[in-house]
């Protein structure tokens, strides 16, 4: 299965930035950055919450439940006169409930690195989390994923062949102290140039590749 940064160089992902990137104003370069770089991060972290049985088992009941997949049916109705509070409503719950106390941290990293304003950051990520939501929800339909596989699920849209040290890296982001250090090693593995075939690294071809 394509990893979750495949789906920023397809339609769909492109959709994505450009209602994103309407909705707070910055460009679509920047806003495609921004994502670039909180989208591995923000999987992570999940990914780290569904280790646990309780956590495996919130996420799926919320991948059940109101993140099942149909936000994605109609983005275009979505992004049109800008997002409904309600949506960036739920974004912010879900940013605290994936990132908890970090969630300052890796805002302010993102900013850093990406140069765009932590307020447009923290809209940015409060958009893009209920899509990413979403995806996931209409993946795990599809696939007839269960509590016990969410972890696996998530794992393939990392890019189940990426070598420990790039989670490393992302499990490093989401303990940073905010000083943009670490995610310039993230940001340096996703967006470096053309290396493996496999892993974060090859997941941004869409995107960059042009």
């Amino acid at each position: 299965m394509a990893g979750i940064l495949d789906l920023l160089g397809s339609d769909l992902g492109k959709t994505i930035i450009n209602g994103v990137s309407g909705q707070t104003g910055q460009s679509e370069s920047k806003t495609g950055s921004v994502l670039t770089m909180a989208l591995p991060v923000l999987m992570q972290a999940m990914k780290r919450n569904s280790a646990t049985p309780q956590g495996a088992e919130g996420l799926m009941n919320a991948l059940n439940g109101k993140h099942d997949g149909s936000i994605l049916d109609n983005l275009g109705g979505l992004f049109s006169g800008g997002v409904d509070s309600s949506v960036i409503d739920d974004g912010s719950k879900i940013l605290g409930k994936v990132l908890g106390n970090k969630e300052q941290n890796v805002t302010k990293a993102l900013s850093q690195k990406s140069g765009v304003d932590t307020g447009s950051v923290s809209q940015i990520l409060k958009v893009a989390a209920p899509i990413l939501m979403g995806v996931l929800g209409k993946q795990s339909r599809q696939q007839n994923v269960n509590a016990s596989g969410v972890e696996g699920l998530l794992g393939s849209f990392l890019g189940g062949n990426s070598k420990q040290s790039e989670q490393s890296f992302l499990e490093s982001m989401l303990d940073a102290n905010g000083d943009g250090s670490i995610i310039d090693d993230v940001a340096g593995m996703v967006l470096g140039g053309p290396k493996k075939k496999s892993g974060l690294g090859s997941l941004l071809g869409g995107l960059f590749g042009k």
